[in-house]
């Protein structure tokens, strides 16, 4: 039986140790720091990595990291230091996520398809080359920013305008890319530095209203699979974006051990761009893939650590639809209420989970504690089916400040 330690606090920790749980595999599954819904919760931040190691060793545990601010900092550098098993890249690795202009810098290297662009450690640079694109264009902070450091911008003014914004709070350097059009999807393969292991795709729903407006967000929902991509497409991603990663990191001395997520666009004719890599999971993505894992997790998540997933195979996928709708608190991903008591959440079913994310308990309640405050998780065997019970389960649940897009899996819906 293997002790697993999970890193982090957030609703794709909360499937991750829910899912490895399962495992015939498992002993006890910790999850530091976790939040209300999680058990075992271990109260050590996801930055203490010292702690974090003391804890592994003393409990022999495998450890999976969920968020990206720890792999940045090198996180799984010091615990293979330690010779302790990790799931995560190293912080070199993890640049292809904690830097978007190197991660342009090495898809342009390994040929990997990407929009056109042009990285500025000035704002007037930036302006002026806004100026002169006279378009649509896409507006990046270059570090880490937990999902909402990209704005899409209608055309100069709003770009010079976002750029001024970016750089005046303190993003040293902005990336300019071409605006693409299509249909977004999230492709993530679970990799040892030299075998990439596909999951199941989905697609995100980033901006924070209906109808993909407003700021964007971590992720106000998702779902799995998605029609977007096909078996045929899904063959194009590994092929021609996962593969050649995962194969140029290991050539420049940085094998990516971990979760290596793809965010791409699928545009007219085929045309195939990776928008973004992440060195991580995808949160909501997590909670609507885990929900489909019909495998050992935990099994792929040795073998990773490993460096024997070669050996394993592909994984199965339930034939189901899953659904995840994140209810939020209102002004997220602004200023938001916080300490708000949840109630209806009630008991999970074959059908339906409900994953905490910004919860904590006191006293017998669960309150809230962040912006994203649940992802309401549904199987159906239609996409309509799992949109609906998610939906359903979701109407059950209440707190003062609650919000949620009402959109999710309408494109996906429409496309089917």
């Amino acid at each position: 039986m293997g002790n697993v330690l999970v890193v982090g606090s957030g609703g794709r920790e909360h499937a991750l140790a829910w899912r490895v749980s399962q495992s015939p595999r498992a002993g006890a599954v910790h999850v530091a720091p976790g939040n209300g819904g999680t058990e075992n919760r271990v109260p050590i931040g996801a930055g203490d990595t010292a702690g974090l190691a003391a804890f592994a060793r003393e409990r022999e545990c495998l450890t999976v990291v969920g968020p990206e601010a720890p792999l940045a900092a090198g996180i799984a550098d010091e615990f293979a230091a330690a010779g302790l098993p990790i799931v995560g890249p190293t912080a070199a690795a993890a640049r292809i996520e904690s830097s978007k202009s190197w991660a342009k810098g090495f898809m342009v290297r390994h040929g990997i398809p990407t929009a056109r662009h042009e990285s500025f450690d000035d704002a007037d640079g930036a302006a002026a080359h806004a100026r002169a694109l006279g378009g649509p264009v896409v507006v990046k902070a270059d570090g880490l920013a937990a999902g909402k450091g990209v704005t899409v911008c209608g055309g100069p003014a709003e770009a010079e305008a976002e750029i001024g914004r970016m750089m005046g709070s303190g993003v040293r350097r902005v990336l300019l890319e071409e605006r693409l059009a299509g249909a977004e999807a999230s492709f993530i393969a679970l990799c040892d530095g030299d075998t990439a292991v596909p999951m199941a795709a989905s697609q995100d729903h980033k901006r924070a209203g209906d109808g993909d407006t407003g700021p964007n967000t971590g992720g106000m929902g998702a779902y799995s699979p998605t029609p977007f991509v096909d078996g045929a497409m899904a063959r194009r991603i590994q092929e021609e974006v996962i593969v050649p990663a995962v194969e140029g990191l290991r050539a420049e001395g940085t094998p990516f051990c971990g979760f290596l997520y793809a965010g791409v666009m699928i545009g007219e004719g085929g045309r195939l761009d990776v928008l973004e890599f992440n060195a991580r999971m995808g949160d909501p993505e997590c909670q609507a893939i885990m929900a489909r894992a019909d495998f050992d997790l935990l099994a792929y998540l040795e073998a990773a650590a490993a460096g024997t997933l070669g050996e394993m195979g592909p994984m199965r996928w339930d034939a189901r639809h899953a659904a995840c709708v994140v209810l939020a608190s209102r002004g997220y991903p602004g200023r938001h209420a916080t300490g708000e008591e949840i109630t209806g959440i009630g008991q999970d079913s074959g059908g339906s989970v409900v994953f905490h994310a910004g919860t904590r308990r006191e006293g017998g309640r669960t309150l809230t504690a962040g912006g994203r405050v649940l992802g309401v998780t549904a199987l159906g065997d239609t996409l309509a089916g799992a949109v609906g019970a998610a939906y359903g389960r979701a109407e059950r649940i209440s707190w003062p400040s609650k919000y949620c897009r009402r959109d999710i899996g309408h494109a996906g819906i429409a496309a089917s």
